[in-house]
């Protein structure tokens, strides 16, 4: 059921725009006292966390402390905020430990132990995984810990059309159901935006393409501050079957096992482990000195073999075989495609942003983890963490009170203002690309 129907409320305590990882684990910490919308613009699986293949980072003991700290900070260029970084790898043990305790079921070596794998810019192994399908595992546990919750009521099928608000504080949300077409006003105490990243703006890339910086386009019309909007991640390897769209992306933790990247000749041309900016510049100019529209990626080189592929990378076997290559038999084309964003609004450890009673988290923040370039399989780890933090916040800090006026006549050529703010997004993200 749609919202704007007879029974349904118009007022909450939270309304979390969003129902990836981050949007999710918001909604499962906040107090079953608080009344909270969690509104999506898909269907409730349609986020880019399904989409996460390789894995989530986690500090293997307190040695680990110092390398995975200096693996962070140079893979983002040293532009990371140091202190975000520090948090986010000192609560994630305990949040491994969480999502263990809801289910989530981590690949296990004969022992019983966790098992780790290695992707690049790592100096060791310390990232945890499902097969080849670690965004989807995490993200159907936490959806099915929110939809156990009396406060959490979901909202797919919606977009956020802007921010309610009375010029000094956030007071909801402007929605619009997809199906019905209904504009409507959702006041809220507190409003979490949690909208993913830009994908949906870009010819290529690995996101959803309904992905359009939602987020990022309500700051800037409210004046909200944003940080970094030029700072996009291309991933290195994603498979290339021609035309446009959704590209299928072969987890970094591929090249991790072993797999190497060769050009026409059949010939190694980079290191595979270096950072993904760096992997995937190197693509760019063996595909020029080619005159190529792709390289290609070798897993004959993982180790273990064939036995190893099948086991952990079954979902890119079968893709891969669905688009017409053994992967046991021959390398696959690959390219690289716009993956992640960096950049975003503005929010601090807690996820608060420039406006009061206004947080963001997961891709659509900028907190400075990241810095210019994502260390692999930090994303998951960083949008669990801060989403936490920023429901601890919310619980701490109280809802907001006033009175925003609504017209829904504004928003009736919603087509053309969703035009103009992807318009102002590009423009913002316009520069050079990492």
């Amino acid at each position: 059921m749609e919202f704007g129907a007879r029974d349904a409320k118009t007022e909450y305590d939270v309304v979390v725009v969003g129902a990836g990882v981050a949007g999710l684990n918001c909604a499962v910490h906040l107090p079953e006292e608080m009344r909270v919308l969690v509104v999506c613009k898909g269907g409730l699986k349609e986020s880019d966390s399904y989409l996460a293949q390789g894995g989530i980072c986690v500090q293997r003991d307190r040695a680990d402390f110092r390398s995975y700290f200096e693996d962070t900070m140079r893979a983002g260029h040293f532009e990371n905020n140091p202190e975000t970084v520090k948090c986010m790898i000192e609560h994630s043990r305990e949040t491994i430990d969480e999502l263990l305790s809801i289910g989530v079921r981590f690949a296990r070596n004969d022992d019983g132990s966790l098992a780790y794998t290695r992707e690049g810019a790592h100096s060791r192994p310390r990232i945890v995984f499902h097969k080849d399908c670690t965004g989807k595992e995490i993200t159907a546990r936490l959806l099915e810990r929110a939809q156990r919750k009396q406060n959490v009521t979901f909202l797919p099928h919606t977009t956020m059309l802007d921010l309610l608000t009375d010029g000094n504080s956030c007071l909801g949300v402007v929605l619009r159901g997809n199906r019905t077409g209904k504009i409507y006003a959702v006041r809220a105490g507190n409003t979490v935006l949690a909208t993913g990243g830009v994908g949906g703006l870009f010819r290529h890339s690995t996101n959803y393409r309904i992905l359009t910086g939602d987020g990022v386009a309500a700051a800037l019309r409210h004046g909200i501050a944003v940080d970094h909007l030029n700072y996009v991640q291309i991933h290195p390897t994603t498979l290339y079957t021609g035309g446009r769209g959704r590209r299928f992306l072969i987890s970094e933790s591929v090249r991790g096992e072993g797999a190497r990247l060769i050009n026409g000749k059949g010939k190694r041309f980079v290191d595979e482990l270096l950072p993904r900016d760096v992997v995937t510049e190197a693509i760019f100019r063996e595909m020029q000195k080619e005159g190529s529209k792709f390289v290609r990626l070798d897993l004959s080189t993982v180790a273990g073999g064939n036995e190893t592929i099948a086991r952990h990378f079954p979902g890119i076997v079968k893709r891969c075989r669905e688009e017409g290559f053994d992967v046991f038999r021959e390398p696959v084309p690959v390219v690289p495609a716009q993956h992640y964003f960096m950049g975003g609004v503005r929010s601090d450890l807690s996820g608060r942003t420039t406006m009061p009673h206004l947080f963001a988290v997961g891709e659509t923040c900028c907190n400075g983890v990241h810095g210019r370039n994502r260390l692999a399989s930090n994303s998951l780890l960083e949008s669990v963490i801060f989403a936490k933090r920023a429901a601890e916040e919310i619980a701490a800090c109280g809802c907001a009170e006033g009175n925003a006026a609504f017209d829904a006549a504004r928003y009736e050529n919603y087509r053309r203002l969703a035009e103009e703010d992807k318009k102002r997004v590009l423009k913002e993200i316009k520069g050079e690309t990492q």
